[in-house]
């Protein structure tokens, strides 16, 4: 089962979402399909290099354990900070974007749905899917099986739709034309964007069953069935309209549907507005995980990783997620979104990879139940190198911008998490915030197996009472 888990996160949104801004900037069919082609290797060889990574060092909380443990606290909250602020927010404004795109295009059929009303959308799917959340862990998983269904019989439409459409003939591959470097490059991380999740077994390690045998079969299994699948479903689109219908809708899927589908048009948006329902939901479920490693490591507010006393569902940072969301919702061009957290991410995946050289250099005798050769993390940051430099010179604002709110993250490290002696009252005024908000929200830290004291830094006075005697509670519960 382990092995499919990583196909179910990868194949999300993205793949109705991103073939719009890879031959947008591919300039045409024929680069479009190599780059597919090719972010599915480069996926696969980064995906090798964090399995190494990811049994050398067997904690839960994916790159972010491993570059804390690799270049020190600084790097470590660094990542985990832009992943709070940019990468977790952007992503599900993202999905969320998309939900609302394939939900509108049909009703406005001649042209773009308008722009407020997508955000209204895109809001309240976001708001609907943080109540579940927050409800019941029960009920998100559900939501999750339900519609992971749409996702599939939509691709598996596209595909065999495709194929049908090849047999008869019928293609709009045109020939190779100039193209531009610097835009290539932002095909690539438009590509990236369909392939995001590839890292997700990598957050679990700790709960993976035989992780030295799971961790590499779940790779070559999953990988290639993506990138399988992904070519094939972008050679669909092209079989049945071309490049320009393909760049002039914001849902491809729908304008697929509406050529070879016919009366069963409707079937699309549905699946796929289903589909992408279930990725918000996906990625609001894991996005606590990070938040408990980080508050865990003491790099994160105790209160983001406290659960409710009865639901046991993280509604701190389920609501800190929804609030940061909203916040990207004021832009709705989705392709700059995805060009603002491609780069980003990007830019810590080739600082993990790297660690994995450093770490080899540093520690060439610790114990590596799976090793890779060299020249693969070497490949990868090659090609990294190359993505971020001519990312920066076609799009600086918004790379400039992702940058720029990494680095607000460095005051903040030496403030909050490095200088250990604060005055008396600034612990005071925390104390009580985080009392109040859990109160508020009726949550307590959760208290740890191995050990009654709750991990992570520990709790003031002033944080009063109930804050104890709710977990209390929660161990005589437990």
């Amino acid at each position: 089962a382990h092995s499919f888990l990583p196909m179910g996160n990868i194949i999300g949104s993205g793949i109705f979402v991103s073939p719009k801004g890879v031959l947008e900037n591919a300039s045409c069919v024929g680069v479009a399909i190599i780059v597919w082609v090719t972010t599915g290797i480069i996926t696969a060889i980064g995906a090798l290099c964090y399995a190494e990574l990811g049994v050398t060092i067997p904690k839960s909380g994916g790159d972010y354990s491993y570059v804390k443990d690799i270049f020190g606290g600084l790097a470590g909250f660094l990542r985990l900070w832009i992943a709070v602020l940019v990468i977790y927010p952007t992503n599900q404004a993202v999905i969320a974007l998309t939900f609302s795109n394939y939900i509108l295009q049909p009703l406005f059929p001649a042209c773009l749905p308008p722009e407020n009303g997508l955000r209204l959308l895109a809001a309240v799917c976001l708001l609907l899917l943080t109540w579940v959340n927050c409800y019941s862990v029960r009920w998100a998983t559900c939501v999750q099986d339900v519609f992971t269904a749409g996702k599939l019989l939509a691709l598996g439409l596209i595909i065999i739709m495709g194929i049908v459409q090849i047999c008869k003939g019928t293609h709009a591959f045109e020939t190779f034309r100039d193209y531009d470097v610097g835009l290539i490059a932002l095909s690539f991380l438009q590509g990236s964007f369909a392939y995001g999740g590839w890292n997700f077994l990598n957050y679990v390690t700790e709960e993976l069953v035989d992780p030295y045998r799971n961790l590499p079969r779940a790779i070559f299994i999953s990988i290639p069935v993506v990138t399988f699948v992904y070519v094939f479903a972008n050679v669909a689109y092209v079989t049945a309209m071309s490049p320009q219908e393909l760049l002039a809708s914001n849902a491809v899927a729908v304008t697929f549907g509406e050529k070879l589908l016919g009366v069963m048009s409707w079937i699309m948006p549905i699946s796929v507005a289903l589909s992408t329902f279930g990725g918000v939901n996906g990625s609001l479920f894991t996005s606590s995980r990070l938040f408990f490693a980080g508050a865990r490591e003491g790099h994160l507010p105790r209160l983001l990783a406290m659960i409710h006393v009865q639901r046991c569902t993280p509604i701190p940072a389920l609501l800190f997620t929804l609030i940061s969301t909203l916040l990207m919702l004021c832009t709705s061009d989705i392709y700059t979104l995805i060009n603002y957290v491609g780069f980003i991410n990007y830019l810590f995946y080739g600082v993990t990879v790297a660690g994995q050289i450093v770490l080899r250099i540093k520690e060439p005798d610790m114990y590596r139940p799976i090793k890779v050769s060299l020249i693969w993390p070497v490949i990868y940051l090659l090609f990294w190198a190359f993505l971020l430099v001519f990312s920066l010179y076609s799009e600086p604002v918004v790379c400039g911008i992702g940058l720029a709110i990494m680095m607000t993250g460095v005051p903040v490290y030496f403030l909050g998490v490095y200088w250990e002696n604060k005055p008396q009252c600034c612990n005071i005024t925390i104390g009580k915030m985080t009392h109040l908000c859990q109160k508020l929200c009726s949550v307590v830290y959760p208290v740890m197996e191995e050990n009654l004291e709750p991990i992570g830094p520990q709790k003031n006075d002033e944080d009063g009472e109930e804050g104890k005697s709710l977990q209390t509670a929660d161990q005589t519960r437990a």
